[in-house]
């Protein structure tokens, strides 16, 4: 069972959930973006969760079917057409052999997700079938998707049922404008206080710099760094630092003038400053932002993230509960 790739789209790729465990070894986790949309999708056709699926960003991919499959695309609202015919988002649908299945133009949000019954069936690699293009890691041949692939699919563990769907009060948030929680960094000392005050107050554009390794957001007021004497092993830029690590979701100001939040196939360290972390809870947001979009960060404590973590994972189980019933 395949898909032939006739356009790739402008990054489509395959994800899961990522590989967790070699970040110290400076191989990020990837996997997708928006971790609930995906997850959405699979259970939608009685996949995994965790199953590989195509991430399609902005301009979604042009393929065609060489088998009988259902299908369900999540996310972004970049609503499928099979043979030019528009079919429903959130809700598992049909795809004969030789139809052709293609997307609109997104109305919302940035990365849709497309799951297939039995999931995509590439290697696995370091316990995970995500691509790293960085590191030509994982997924198909370690790279974004070309016209022409051929791309193999899974043999279905349990039968998808066509026209599953997922009501409204359990779709993701495609906000054009978000607020983006973030737990203040090691190195948030490092701008004077009328700066951070500033940070909080500024609403922040995204940048076409935006990417799966990170989001460069512009349109705010520069940042005025402390003072102090260049240390020994760090550069010459006001907001570099002897190296240090980069968690995912870190937050670093190259020059104080526009923050770049770093997300799942970004480098594990370097010399920027890192002055907070937006929670684990808010990166899904970030994934579904497309240049243009602005966001404010505001600052929780941790106790306050722990508690946004939670309120994700009962989003998740009451999503699993509706659709395994």
């Amino acid at each position: 069972m395949s898909i032939k790739v006739v356009k790739p789209g402008l990054a489509t790729s395959i994800q899961d959930t990522g590989r967790e465990g070699f970040y110290h070894l400076g191989i990020p986790p990837s996997g997708a973006l928006d971790q609930y949309s995906m997850k959405m999708a699979n259970l939608l056709v009685n996949n995994n969760e965790g199953d590989a699926v195509f991430e399609c960003a902005l301009l979604g991919p042009e393929l065609i079917f060489e088998y009988n499959s259902i299908v369900a695309v999540c996310g972004a609202r970049m609503q499928p057409k099979l043979d030019g015919e528009p079919m429903p988002l959130d809700t598992a649908f049909s795809v004969k052999q030789g139809q052709t299945l293609s997307f609109n133009y997104p109305t919302a949000g940035a990365r849709a997700y497309l799951a297939i019954s039995g999931g995509v069936d590439v290697p696995v690699t370091l316990g995970s079938r995500s691509t790293y293009t960085l590191g030509s890691l994982g997924g198909f041949k370690g790279r974004r998707l070309e016209a022409g692939d051929t791309i193999a699919i899974g043999t279905p563990v349990k039968p998808a049922i066509e026209g599953k769907s997922v009501p409204q009060t359990l779709l993701p948030s495609l906000a054009k404008e978000v607020s983006l929680r973030m737990i203040p960094g090691m190195y948030i000392h490092r701008l004077v206080d009328a700066a951070v005050e500033q940070f909080y107050e500024d609403t922040w554009t995204v940048g076409s710099e935006a990417d799966r390794i990170g989001y460069r957001f512009k349109d705010g007021h520069p940042m005025q760094f402390v003072e102090r004497e260049q240390p020994f092993g760090a550069g010459s830029d006001p907001s570099n630092i002897v190296d240090a690590c980069y968690p995912i979701g870190s937050i670093q100001i190259p020059a104080g003038k526009e923050p770049i939040v770093l997300h799942r196939d970004a480098v594990s360290g370097g010399g920027y400053a890192t002055i907070g972390t937006v929670i684990s809870a808010d990166l899904d947001l970030i994934g579904q932002m497309q240049p243009n979009y602005k966001a404010r960060f505001i600052p929780i404590t941790m106790e306050e993230a722990l508690d946004a973590r939670k309120v994700v994972q009962e989003r998740l189980i009451k999503l699993k509960s509706y659709l395994q019933t």
